[in-house]
């Protein structure tokens, strides 16, 4: 398609887009008495107006019937977190069983890392991608030095090349290669939080495997974003957070995987109650008898109130499908890459796209260099109603996330974009 950096062109594909409708089941924060173009739902997604109705329903089952609500409320807490398994599984590519609902995602990595990093004298390092998220390095940090190693030796960054800002796809399984029989365990990101690069899962899982290592994945910005396909890539275990693309609200639980040629293994994990024999839990039995399936993962009773607007979006997902989903994150996104484009020319300026160009290595999220602008441009964009994400020295993070945001919304930002860059100057 050949794109126009016009507001007519602009509507015509809102009109022609068949998720615009969704926009409105979702509020927005405003500025100076105009709604926001929000751009920041790679870091916390908006709320869903239908989310209120589920958390009430939680509230006014626990005012009515208080400890009866555990099985005679509408959707039982008891087995609430068993409505996530089918609509996940879309989400992610898995079978219902190899997905639960618990704690959030890096209480989660921690928990699957008993049972997936399982050290031994010649085999103990962990592949991690360079710059990975701060909490994944702290997890990976603490986890081996729990284990007895240093962490200067047990993990193993794969760095990008001087002078470049993505990650070679060949530099990972080289690095892989070359660990070989001291590879342990290969924990990377999906998607890399800071430039939005998407990375192989399926190879990079493979390569992992033929090394002789597990492999699984921080899918923090991933999951409701791309494509995924767990089960028919083999891996072996993942972890997810909720409010980001999924709009689940802030901090909320967590989305774990394990895959189904797992369950029936003798692995070690950190047990508790919710992980019981669901069948037999209430006879208070002293010997742990794990649930089949993911579910024998989980450790405490689930947060109920938490889980309430987590199935709200879940179940909004389930509507609209992630294949859809998809068509619109694409198109939009190469909207807004235009409309960068369209702008870097008519102000002279230098803008740097540092994630991928191909659509294949890319979410919902363009990193962009801002060359020669400083955090006044950030500060101009926040206070004129764009709601983005600042990263030093001079990057900001624009998610177009497909659910609410507009095509108009990306004329409208560079408009103001540009607005803001000769006003600084």
């Amino acid at each position: 398609m050949q794109f126009q950096n016009t507001r007519s062109f602009a509507q015509e594909l809102d009109a022609q887009d068949d998720l615009h409708k969704y926009r409105s089941e979702f509020h927005f924060p405003k500025v100076k008495g105009k709604q926001v173009i929000y751009f920041t739902g790679n870091s916390l997604g908006l709320q869903p107006k239908r989310t209120k109705s589920y958390i009430d329903e939680v509230m006014n089952d626990w005012a009515n019937l208080a400890v009866e609500g555990h099985f005679y409320a509408d959707k039982p807490w008891w087995d609430y977190h068993e409505r996530f398994a089918t609509p996940l599984s879309k989400i992610v590519g898995a079978l219902p069983s190899e997905v639960t609902v618990m704690n959030t995602l890096t209480v989660n990595l921690h928990l699957l890392m008993v049972s997936f990093y399982r050290p031994t004298k010649t085999r103990y390092k962990i592949i991690c991608e360079e710059k990975a998220f701060p909490s994944d390095q702290y997890m990976f940090q603490s986890q081996v030095d729990f284990h007895g190693y240093a962490p200067n030796e047990a993990i193993v960054e794969i760095k990008r090349r001087e002078g470049e800002h993505n990650i070679r796809l060949e530099d990972v399984l080289a690095k892989i290669d070359e660990v070989g029989e001291e590879l342990a365990l290969v924990l990377i990101g999906g998607v890399n939080y800071y430039t939005g690069q998407v990375f192989d899962m399926k190879t990079i899982t493979e390569a992992g495997h033929n090394a002789g290592a597990i492999v699984g994945w921080d899918l923090a910005h991933a999951a409701g974003n791309i494509k995924l396909e767990l089960h028919d890539w083999n891996v072996d275990f993942a972890s997810w957070c909720s409010y980001k693309y999924m709009n689940s609200g802030p901090g909320n639980a967590s989305g774990c995987f394990i895959h189904e040629k797992h369950h029936n293994a003798s692995l070690p994990r950190f047990a508790g109650w919710w992980g019981h024999n669901k069948e037999r839990r209430f006879k208070m039995e002293p010997q742990f008898d794990a649930v089949k399936g993911a579910e024998g993962w989980q450790v405490s009773n689930l947060p109920i109130l938490s889980l309430a607007p987590y199935l709200a979006s879940v179940e909004m997902f389930n509507e609209v499908g992630m294949d859809a989903i998809i068509e619109k994150r694409n198109k939009i996104t190469a909207y807004l890459e235009f409309v960068l484009q369209e702008i870097d020319k008519e102000v002279d300026s230098t803008f740097e796209i540092i994630t991928p160009a191909n659509p294949a290595e890319r979410g919902c999220q363009l990193s962009v260099f801002l060359h020669g602008e400083g955090r006044s441009l950030f500060d101009y964009l926040m206070q004129n109603g764009v709601i983005t994400d600042w990263r030093e020295p001079n990057v900001i993070r624009l998610a177009p996330v497909p659910l609410y945001c507009s095509f108009e919304d990306m004329y409208d930002f560079g408009q103001i974009l540009k607005q803001g860059i000769q006003s600084v100057h």
